[in-house]
């Protein structure tokens, strides 16, 4: 897989397609949740696109501190159904968490957890914090790495 790690505007109207298309798919189809994806944020977003054959199988949108929390945050991260068997979760989320690092020079990043999801972020140094909460219908949980 390679990752591209880009600002709203450095996108092509092609990768915002296709971004976009890979988040309806598991987050409105997969998932069968009717909630407001196109949000406003992607404009203020870095984003973290991974590609296997010219399709986007992985994809994370990241922010600095102050624009979605507090501290800076990864949020909609997301993974083709079937390209979840070659840990590409993974290899989304380090490229990540190495951008905020060097881009934001911080540490520290939260995000919101799907809350299935919670160990799939504990291997990644995070750590569940306060009580769980739905979200669009879904159990999710604020997790910390600090």
């Amino acid at each position: 897989m390679n990752i591209s790690i880009k600002k709203f505007e450095e996108l092509t109207t092609i990768e915002l397609h296709n971004l976009l298309q890979l988040r309806s798919e598991v987050f409105v189809v997969e998932q069968d949740c009717v909630y407001q994806d196109i949000d406003g944020k992607d404009l203020k977003a870095l984003h973290v696109i991974g590609e296997k054959d010219g399709k986007v199988v992985a994809y994370t949108r990241c922010f600095d501190a102050g624009i979605y929390f507090k501290e800076a945050s990864i949020g909609r991260v997301v993974v083709d159904m079937d390209a979840r068997k070659y840990g590409f979760g993974h290899d989304i989320m380090k490229a990540s968490i190495d951008a905020i690092q060097s881009r934001f020079n911080t540490e520290e990043i939260k995000l919101s957890a799907q809350t299935y999801l919670i160990s799939f972020y504990e291997s990644h140094g995070f750590t569940a914090i306060g009580e769980g909460y739905l979200e669009d219908g879904i159990p999710h949980i604020a997790m910390l790495k600090s």
